[in-house]
This record gives C-alpha cells, structure tokens and sequence, in this order.
C-alpha cells in the first residue's frame, strides 16, 4: 500500500513538472514569434538564437522527465510480469501434479474392479477421481486467466519499449538541433565580430549564401559518392513531380531520419561485434527474413551492410530494436511493402533502400499515402505517421521539427 501511494506521489510530481515546463515553451514560442517580426538586425538574430536555445533545453528537459516517468513504469511493469510468471509456473506444477494423481486413481479403480473390494471401493476411487478432475478444471481456469494477464503485460512492456525508443530519438534530434543553433550563432558572432555593419553585408550577400547551400555534402553509403545540398534538391524535385509531395517536405523528412543518408547506422557494419549484428539489433519475428531477401536481392553481403542500432537506456540496455536501413529509415518489413511501388515508377530490376533516389521516392510515397498534401496540417500528419505509426501527441515534436525544417528548405530553396 505504501509503495503504491509513493508510486502515485511520483507520477503526480511528475505530471507537475511537466505541466510547468510546458508552460515555459509556451513562453519561449511566443518570445521567438515577436523576434523573427522585428526588423533584421545583428541583434534581434542573436536574441532570436537564444530565445531556440531555450525553448529547445526546455523542450529536452521535458522529453526526459518523460523518459523518467517511462523508466518507472518499464520497472513496475517488469516486476508484475515476473510476478505473474511465477504464478503460472506454480500453476502449471499443480495441474501437472493433478494428473499425475488422477492416473494413479485411474489404475486404482482398475486394480480394486478385479478385488474382492469390489464396487465400494471403486466408488471410492471415482469419487477421488472425480474431485481430481474438478480440482484440475480449476487450476486450468486460473492458469488462463494468468496467461492472458501475461500477455497483456507483455504487450504493455512491448508498448513502453517502443515508446522510450521513440522519445530517445526525439531526444537525439533535440540535442542536434541545440547543437546546430549554437553553432549558429557562434560562427554569426565570428563572422560578424560583433559588428551590425558586418552582419547586413552577409545578409545581401545572396550569392555567397547560394553557393554556401549548394556546397552542403553528403555521404551515401551505397555508392561511397557524395553529393551536395543541390543535387539533394534536384532528387526531391523529380519524387515531388512522381508523387506530388512537396520537395522542401521530402528533404526536412530525410534529414531529421538520416540527415540526408549521412546517418545511415552503426550496427552490421565490417568489424562490428556480435551485439550489434542484424540477427541481434533486429526483430527476429518482424524484420530478419525480409533483410534476408533485400540484401540478397541487391547481392549486398547480409552480415557487413550497415542498419540502424536500437536505442539504448542509461545502462546501456537494449530498448527496442534496430535494423533501419538508408536515408529513409525504413525497417525491413515496412521496405517490403513499397519496393515494388518504387519499382513501377523508376523501372529498375530491384528498389534499393541505400540508394538516394529510391529512398527519396519510398519516402514520399509513404507520406502521401499517410496523408501528405502539401498543407502544413496534412504534412504534419503523416511526417507524425512516419515517425510513429500514428499521430501521438506524445512525439510531437517531430512533427513541429518537421515543419520548420521544411521552411527553412523552402527559403533555402529558392535563394539557391
């Protein structure tokens, strides 16, 4: 009883702080809103800089108090599905002892028929025979009832898994963004010195600023190339004509899954160890047979061709599973369902989820059919199904990350 009124104190304490550190990106949103409508300065950017950095801690702390309350009820849950284990075992050791008992009565009823006990004693042995058999119909009933809550309460682990998986990934992409906006800003300081004369010349300066977007270079795992933020633009240009989602979209997707295919996973790769191998980091029921047939489709070798790690908790334990392959993530089961949609529009023998075209195209098709429209409600909608399945409030941020990634591609975009 104490334990259960400490364990509600702790959710509503947490519940609390959440409640508060919403109330402070409230502030932070609508600080940032007033900033990017004064006039361009030197200063107001910096301002604009500190009001994300900000709002982007605030927005980190809140994923982890999540995270917490996540890692208390793992714990918890955890604890009652050992606890209903043990009550299955024992329920399985009596009905095993039932049996055993109920075919001693058996060769007993047999055994007192052929002796001069006769019937009273066989009597007595169907009687034993049947209270056994009414003792086993009980056990059985109980021991269904355990099974049931044990699945239940493995498919509850299974859920809080996937949802500690998601807001570890949510947290990394925070982190990044934290990263990239202090970088920002130190490098305008630097290349300002300070000096609003200075930070104007930059801002007229839009050729500099073009070539400067243009020259943006990534990696692509498939080929060992590269290629520039231009060429990535003219690949979300042509799926945005096949599939009529915008480019800016496509790209702000990518990047927040791969950064473009420059992230395209650590695991499975050559020198790797045995606890980050495909038949390890992924689901064996889900994803192992069809990485299977990819690999060996695109006579790629199974055991060195790099996938997605699953996420880890503070103690270095697995949470979830891995196994995302190429720019557009896709896991093996999900890639199945589009390769051949990919196929038909580019008319290759074999969609290849490491190829930056393919994966620009799967991508877009996925988030088309997911609801895509090229409205910022619609967007928002299937970037949320693409990330999680569904549209969960919990990960927002993704979606919200999705769509100012997607502005900030649109201006790109057009100065290029």
């Amino acid at each position: 009883m104490v334990r259960a009124q400490s364990t509600s104190a702790t959710q509503a304490q947490l519940e609390q702080e959440l409640k508060d550190i919403e109330q402070q990106i409230a502030q932070y949103t609508a600080e940032l809103g007033k900033t990017k409508t004064e006039k361009t300065t030197l200063a107001s950017k910096i301002k604009q800089l500190q009001a994300q950095q900000k709002k982007i801690s605030l927005q980190i702390k809140e994923t982890g108090v999540k995270l917490n309350a996540l890692s208390g009820q793992l714990t918890t849950t955890a604890g009652k599905i050992k606890t209903t284990q043990t009550k299955e075992k024992q329920l399985l050791e009596a009905v095993s002892a039932v049996l055993v008992r109920m075919n001693s009565v058996d060769e007993s009823m047999l055994l007192a028929l052929a002796t001069s006990a006769g019937l009273s004693s066989a009597y007595n042995e169907v009687r034993d025979y049947a209270s056994l058999t009414k003792a086993l119909k009980g056990f059985l009933e109980k021991n269904k009832i355990v099974r049931a809550d044990l699945i239940k309460l493995q498919g509850q682990l299974e859920d809080q898994k996937s949802d500690t998986a998601n807001l570890l990934k949510i947290k990394s992409i925070q982190q990044s963004g934290l990263v990239s906006s202090l970088g920002e800003q130190n490098q305008l300081l630097t290349e300002t010195k300070g000096k609003e004369s200075e930070y104007q010349a930059i801002l007229a300066d839009k050729k500099k600023r073009a070539s400067e977007i243009r020259n943006r270079i990534y990696e692509l795992f498939n080929t060992g190339s590269q290629i520039n933020f231009g060429q990535a633009v003219d690949i979300a240009k042509w799926v945005a004509q096949a599939t009529g989602i915008r480019a800016a979209f496509v790209l702000a997707v990518l990047t927040q899954e791969s950064n473009l295919g420059k992230n395209v996973g650590t695991c499975n790769r050559s020198g790797d160890p045995s606890e980050k191998s495909w038949k390890v980091i992924m689901k064996p029921t889900r994803d192992q047979e069809p990485f299977k047939t990819i690999t060996s489709e695109l006579g790629l070798d199974i055991d060195t061709t790099p996938v997605s790690c699953p996420m880890r908790d503070k103690n270095g334990g697995q949470i979830g599973w891995g196994g995302a392959m190429g720019p557009a993530q896709f896991i093996p089961s999900t890639w199945m369902g589009y390769r051949a949609k990919v196929t038909k529009i580019t008319g290759k023998s074999a969609a290849n989820p490491w190829d930056i075209r393919d994966a620009f195209l799967a991508s877009a098709i996925k988030l088309r059919a997911d609801g895509a429209d090229g409205t910022d409600d619609g967007d928002w909608k299937a970037a949320m199904k693409y990330f999680a399945g569904s549209v969960n409030l919990k990960y927002r941020f993704y979606g919200d990350n999705v769509l100012a990634t997607t502005k900030k591609y649109l201006q790109d975009i057009g100065d290029l």
